[in-house]
């Protein structure tokens, strides 16, 4: 509790008559989700524990001793409790770019440093704000989020938002954001969500591997092929935005274009579902409004995989080798970083 009352008060020594009202619901929400928070171990030897919740809340214990011995991953006392937020969501997080250009705005925070988004612990707070930004000419995009990382700051519990996740599902949530423990770099939002998706694919495949579920392993296969279809979909219509932002052509006739290019998006996402059976998870990702800072999410995620996977294989998918080529990384300035691994920004 002392540590939570320091990290309050820094908190607010950095923060303007502008923020304070961000600061203050940030807190808020979050000493409102540990509030919540019950043992693990008391709620599994409870008789009031539903045997549904149970079975999840083992799983967790038996993926957080596989993180920590076979992915060398740091849990803290992370996903030890569990809490019941009666809501969706944990929190609800803004982007937003300007409508003609792909590069994301950027929040700066006391000791995190800079993100390419901001959360909200209630959906209305995080839409307001996105109102504010659209209304300033932005592209904007709010996500409901599952999970988040206090990055070792706080134990992070266990969530209603997830905990009833596939086993595939929940091992990737856990495998990631433990995955940011091991390694954060301030201010590089892209390399650290991409990295932690590389550990969290890795360690998924170990997991359903080791437990002899082929049936599981063979989902996750194919929902990976689908994923990777999705995800090349998307940066290659963000390619044609980019060209179309740096071209000559008026802003009207850029409007027009960027309209015509979302809609063929569209398009190309219901050819790829008729080749997936009629069935896709993105149908509820396409029937938002699509603009620059949604499309940024993917690339926030996803860019950077390609080239950290490929490190990871270098070294033989020994994974302590490969953090510690990610270390090294770290030292690096962004320009550097994406250099190294031969991203060209857009």
């Amino acid at each position: 509790m002392l540590r939570i009352f320091g990290i309050i008060a820094l908190l607010l020594s950095f923060t303007g008559c502008s923020n304070f009202s961000y600061y203050t619901q940030a807190i808020g929400g979050h000493l409102s989700v540990s509030s919540q928070r019950q043992p693990i171990t008391k709620l599994l030897a409870s008789p009031d524990t539903p045997q549904r919740l149970k079975s999840q809340l083992e799983k967790i214990n038996a993926l957080r001793q596989f993180a920590e011995q076979q992915l060398q991953l740091p849990s803290n006392g992370n996903y030890s409790h569990y809490a019941d937020l009666q809501r969706r969501y944990v929190v609800w997080n803004v982007f937003a770019a300007p409508a003609l250009s792909l590069q994301p705005k950027t929040w700066c925070y006391p000791i995190v440093g800079c993100a390419s988004y901001r959360g909200y612990y209630a959906k209305t707070k995080a839409e307001s704000y996105a109102s504010k930004l659209k209304g300033e000419g932005m592209d904007v995009y709010v996500a409901g989020i599952s999970a988040y990382s206090t990055l070792g700051w706080f134990q992070d519990p266990v969530l209603n938002t997830f905990i009833y996740r596939s086993d595939a599902q929940l091992a990737n949530l856990v495998f990631h954001e433990l995955a940011h423990q091991k390694l954060y770099v301030k201010n590089d939002t892209q390399f650290n969500e991409s990295f932690a998706t590389v550990v969290a694919h890795e360690g998924v495949k170990r997991w359903l591997l080791s437990q002899n579920n082929a049936p599981a392993y063979q989902a996750f296969i194919e929902h990976q092929q689908k994923q990777q279809q999705f995800i090349d979909l998307v940066l290659g219509y963000r390619e044609k935005l980019a060209a179309l932002y740096a071209s000559q052509l008026s802003d009207e006739q850029k409007h027009l274009e960027k309209a015509q290019l979302i809609n063929n998006l569209r398009g190309a996402h219901q050819q790829l579902k008729k080749q997936w059976g009629g069935k896709s998870d993105y149908d509820a990702w396409f029937s938002k409004d699509l603009n620059n800072a949604q499309l940024n999410t993917v690339a926030t995620y996803f860019d950077l995989v390609p080239a950290l996977a490929a490190l990871l294989a270098e070294n033989h998918s020994d994974l302590m080798a490969f953090y510690n080529a990610c270390l090294e990384l770290k030292n690096l300035t962004i320009e550097e970083r994406n250099r190294q691994l031969g991203l060209i920004l857009i």
